[in-house]
């Protein structure tokens, strides 16, 4: 599979909560200038105290593919594929759990009690490798949640297993994916399926409680809980020729390779995100990358746009003003390079070297952040941008656009 296992800022590597093996992430920067219709490239990676690497949690057979990145604030990224021998794999049933003394309503075990069932671990094979990772069921008739890095290795000839927390499992089909979102959406054959409640992530403030559920390590069922440590934290990751863009939710809960696609609950059980990546300042024992409490999930307002799209029509849009930065600006604000001809920009008027510094008011540091606010929009919404030219300072509206993908 592929290596992802992107999370956010900070001082330290990050990882794609999967366990698997596959590709890694390119270092940012290393992309060549994006076409309009991906939009924004991310400015040249930085280098300095306290860089660190983003991993992939895809847990995979045997193999670990890392690549240095950098993020917002020159954090650097790994994605990491390992696998685990089956034997190694341990199912941790939901009647498991319910079991377990002071199911209090409302406590964490009463939540991991009731969302288990919905949660399932995904063991992905294809062309480019195979790994464990997780995801979440949304409807009765099937659909599932997961990121692209764990199920889109599928593609094109690849097979999906699904395995649910009472020890059964079905085959499961990639309906379609969104890899600039790193999200992806599988169905299985099967009806009257327990799910789980999504949330909003609109509310969220960091200090909230969050829980953790997925197959870290192809230890399914595993549980973990923290608190929000940040908010709108600017994640990058690729690999494949791919790159995703993560306005991210950040969370001290443990998030290891094999819990990428699972979902971050908040203290009512309801989903506010989709665990993605971890950051780390190394390889732990064996080679394996572990956490180091900086875990970065997709909100879950994100999700549910990307999701609806794919699982209507079986693909989905991002949001584009058709530019293309200038990667040698190392900032604050990003500076715009190549602007398309009829895009949202050129008809808003922008011209090559004016500076962007905000986003309907919100600071932008680099490049990166410009990206993954405009991302965070949907296609149709208009941002008001604040650009420099000249001396001076002007707010220039920009409706978005749609690239399909």
């Amino acid at each position: 599979m592929s290596t992802p296992t992107p999370m956010g800022p900070g001082s330290g590597p990050i990882v794609y909560p999967e366990y698997r093996p596959e590709g890694a992430y390119a270092p940012q920067g290393a992309f060549p200038p994006l076409d309009h219709s991906a939009d924004l490239p991310p400015r040249p990676t930085k280098s300095g105290l306290g860089a660190g690497k983003v991993i992939a949690l895809l847990s995979a057979a045997g193999l670990i593919a890392v690549t240095a990145g950098t993020i917002g604030g020159g954090v650097g990224y790994l994605v990491a594929r390992e696998t685990l021998p089956t034997t190694a794999t341990t199912a941790i049933t939901a009647e498991g759990v319910a079991a377990l003394p002071s199911t209090v309503p409302g406590s964490i075990a009463e939540i991991a009690a009731r969302v288990q069932p919905a949660v399932v671990q995904l063991n992905v094979s294809g062309s480019n490798g195979d790994g464990t990772g997780s995801g979440f069921v949304i409807s009765q008739d099937g659909y599932i949640i997961t990121n692209n890095h764990v199920a889109g290795v599928a593609a094109g000839g690849g097979s999906i297993e699904v395995a649910f927390s009472d020890g059964s499992t079905e085959t499961g089909t990639l309906v379609g994916a969104n890899p600039g979102y790193d999200l992806a959406v599988v169905k299985v054959q099967r009806t009257g399926m327990p799910t789980v409640d999504l949330g909003s992530s609109g509310a969220l403030a960091v200090g909230d409680s969050v829980i953790a559920v997925g197959s870290p390590l192809g230890l399914a069922g595993t549980v973990t809980t923290g608190i929000v440590s940040a908010l709108n934290r600017p994640v990058t990751a690729g690999g494949d020729g791919e790159t995703a863009f993560i306005n991210a939710i950040q969370t001290d809960a443990a998030i290891n390779p094999g819990n990428s696609g699972g979902p971050l609950l908040d203290g009512n059980g309801s989903v506010i995100g989709v665990n993605s990546a971890i950051a780390t300042t190394g390889q732990g024992a064996g080679g394996q990358p572990g956490s180091i409490g900086l875990g970065f999930a997709i909100p879950i307002d994100t999700v549910k746009r990307i999701v609806d799209e794919i699982v209507n029509t079986g693909s989905s849009s991002t949001p584009i003003i058709g530019v293309q930065l200038d990667m040698t600006f190392a900032g604050p604000g990003a500076q715009v390079g190549t602007i398309t001809s009829g895009s949202a920009a050129d008809q808003a008027g922008l011209l090559e070297g004016d500076l962007i510094t905000a986003v309907d008011g919100a600071p932008i540091a680099d490049a990166t952040q410009l990206i993954v606010t405009i991302r965070s929009q949907a296609p149709g919404d208009t941002v008001t941008l604040t650009v420099e030219r000249g001396g001076s300072t002007t707010d220039v509206p920009v409706t978005l656009q749609a690239s399909t993908s």
